[in-house]
């Protein structure tokens, strides 16, 4: 096992926190995560991400890093998104671990150690599971019941809980991981399929006692879309021609057929080639076939310049804090300077 060559106290941990319009919960959240972080005798650092915050959540949590240079802030220029933030600060990451988290304090950082002790048994990838979520119905538990329905059985992965932001991931695969739209929910299904050790651990969960929810259930629809993009992904992200050959060969193998029933309705039966519905069938198909094979070339050519020569990040940074000014998270792991 990976942990039988580190030791637990080796691996430093940098937790990240997407923020947005969460004033009121910064002083407490910071709290809370300092105070579990700063016994574990490991190095540290936190990294909030403000995503475009308007009510004054910068300002209070600069001042929060003024006071300790172990927090640090990216702050975007405009509002990106969880997933963007999320994607930021994982990138911005520099010690072994990442933990991720909600600022909403919802999200219990008591939980850190026990997560950490599962990345030290040698997983990779622990996320968590409200089993008791507190949180209302109709906003937020039943958009999640159907999404993680449908991921369930799209993906066949068994998890009970993606919405969960609370997770630990080791950085080497989380830098790896490519996170848009609203990907930061199949952090656990990319890393498994990037060959990741992933184990599900129950957490704790609280209610919101500040602010309202910034998502609820017309996120779901962006989830539902994402599910076929991840589907693809999954199965025939590097050969698009595998799904589009398929689906041009059986256009082919339709058109032939209907050409064969219009030649035999002819020599049979003397049927008006012309007025046939399976000539118009034979076309269409013929024409669809086609397009699937030109499909599946195009992505296949993507697929290649994709993963020849890719660095564009889905966000833009206005200002960092209490970075290293040569800090750059687009230069490879194997290149940046200590």
């Amino acid at each position: 096992m990976e942990a039988s060559t580190r030791g637990s106290h080796s691996m430093g941990v940098s937790v990240v926190v997407p923020i947005y319009n969460e004033l009121e919960n910064i002083p407490l959240l910071y709290e809370q995560i300092h105070n579990v972080v700063s016994q574990l005798d490991r190095p540290y650092e936190i990294i909030f991400v403000d995503d475009g915050s308007n009510d004054g959540t910068l300002a209070r949590v600069q001042e929060v890093a003024a006071s300790d240079q172990h927090v640090k802030v990216v702050e975007f220029r405009r509002n990106y998104g969880q997933t963007a933030a999320m994607h930021a600060g994982i990138q911005y990451a520099s010690l072994d671990v990442v933990i991720t988290m909600d600022g909403d304090l919802q999200n219990d950082p008591t939980d850190i150690p026990m997560m950490l002790a599962k990345i030290d048994e040698g997983y990779d990838l622990v996320h968590g599971w409200r089993k008791n979520r507190q949180d209302t119905f109709i906003n937020r538990k039943l958009p999640s019941k159907i999404a993680n329905w449908l991921i369930s059985k799209v993906t066949k992965f068994p998890i009970h809980d993606l919405g969960c932001t609370l997770k630990a991931v080791r950085r080497e695969i989380a830098q790896e991981l490519e996170l848009y739209g609203e990907m930061h929910r199949f952090i656990p299904i990319l890393a498994h399929q990037r060959g990741a050790r992933c184990v599900e651990v129950v957490t704790q969960h609280h209610a919101r006692r500040f602010g309202t929810t910034k998502y609820g259930i017309g996120r779901t629809t962006r989830v539902v879309l994402d599910l076929l993009t991840i589907a693809y992904m999954l199965n025939f992200f590097s050969s698009p021609m595998k799904l589009f050959g398929r689906l041009g060969l059986g256009c082919l193998m339709l058109s032939m057929a209907s050409a064969l029933g219009v030649v035999g309705m002819k020599l049979a039966a003397g049927v008006d080639m012309t007025g046939n519905p399976l000539l118009l069938l034979c076309v269409l198909s013929t024409i669809m076939g086609g397009q699937f094979f030109s499909l599946g070339m195009i992505g296949e050519v993507n697929a290649r310049i994709y993963y020849s020569d890719q660095r564009k990040q889905p966000y833009a940074v206005r200002s960092l804090t209490n970075f290293e000014h040569d800090y750059d998270p687009s230069v490879p792991l194997d290149r940046r300077v200590a």
